[in-house]
């Protein structure tokens, strides 16, 4: 099966983390990933890439096309209805949970229309944006990939003492580091901040960490979270997406509220909990939920089939 990958080149060379994990997964199970990359600003800036994506679609023989993230499904539609005709399965991710204005309606319009499957990150995306029929799949966890790691890494610098991690970009609104800060301030520890660095440095900062700290104001379906949980590490985060599911009833993971005592209260209540038992049990936890890549990968493939037979596309 032949797949076009639609999605935004802005901030990296190549596809973000998340959608180049998604495709290398699809990859080992003999699907063939290509990308369009959309390069440009704002809602214009991408509606120039309208043209070159249907020109890309008229010139390969690509089975589905698979657009990540709202503005990026956007143009994609454009561009389907200026090319051949192929189904076109759309993800929208943790931040499209907040959309308003015109691509609020636009998505809306398209769902209904002319996108052949949906995808959201958990039942609360699909609740607020009102998408009846979307699906819930949530972003997979490359287990093997941090088993890799983790026995690569340096025993001695695992679970540094009272080591705090905020894996995201302090300046981003959603992320909420005034929160953050401010339980650091309560509690007297640094909290150790890291991002726009390759993955695999992330994940060695996550098996480094005693606690992974999670404040946003909103999220889908929080990859942090599900790979320090993958790394059986403690989580402290904000009641946010589907971060209640994914803890579940496991020891080792707090959720807290929007205030800065309580943060700092669960934080030392993670802290204790990493001196006194060390690893969680949530790695477990991630593979019984069916969150691990590989099972991921398969579900997506299943839609992927579903969309080309119901549509009368053969692969």
């Amino acid at each position: 099966m032949n797949v076009l990958f639609v999605c935004s080149g802005n901030k990296t060379k190549g596809p973000g983390v998340v959608v180049k994990s998604q495709a290398d997964t699809l990859a080992q199970q003999n699907i063939k990933v290509s990308y369009f990359l959309i390069r440009g600003s704002g809602f214009i800036g991408y509606l120039k890439n309208v043209s070159p994506i249907a020109k890309r679609i008229k010139d390969n023989d690509f089975d589905i096309i698979h657009a990540h993230y709202s503005l990026s499904a956007i143009v994609a539609t454009f561009s389907i209805l200026l090319s051949k005709r192929k189904p076109l399965i759309v993800s929208l991710m943790g931040s499209d949970a907040q959309l308003r204005g015109l691509y609020k309606i636009l998505v809306k319009i398209f769902y209904r229309t002319l996108w052949s499957k949906t995808i959201v990150k958990g039942e609360e995306m699909k609740l607020n944006l009102i998408l009846s029929d979307a699906v819930v799949i949530p972003n997979g966890v490359d287990i093997e990939k941090i088993n890799s790691i983790e026995k690569g890494s340096n025993e001695s610098k695992i679970g540094n003492t009272n080591s705090i991690l905020f894996a995201a970009d302090p300046s981003r609104e959603s992320k909420n580091w005034q929160l953050a800060s401010a339980a650091s301030k309560i509690l007297g520890i640094e909290i150790k901040v890291v991002y726009n660095v390759p993955h695999e440095k992330i994940i060695q900062e996550i098996l480094a960490s005693q606690v992974i700290l999670l404040t946003s104001k909103w999220e889908g379906s929080p990859n942090v979270v599900k790979e320090a949980m993958a790394c059986n590490k403690p989580v402290v985060s904000t009641n946010v997406g589907n971060v209640r599911w994914l803890f579940g009833d496991e020891l080792g993971y707090f959720v807290t509220s929007f205030d800065p005592k309580d943060v700092a209260e669960k934080i030392k209540l993670a802290l204790k909990f990493s001196k006194e038992r060390g690893r969680t049990n949530g790695r477990q936890r991630i593979i019984e939920l069916g969150l691990d890549s590989e099972t991921v990968a398969k579900r997506i493939i299943g839609i992927y089939k579903e969309v080309l037979r119901k549509e009368g596309f053969e692969t």
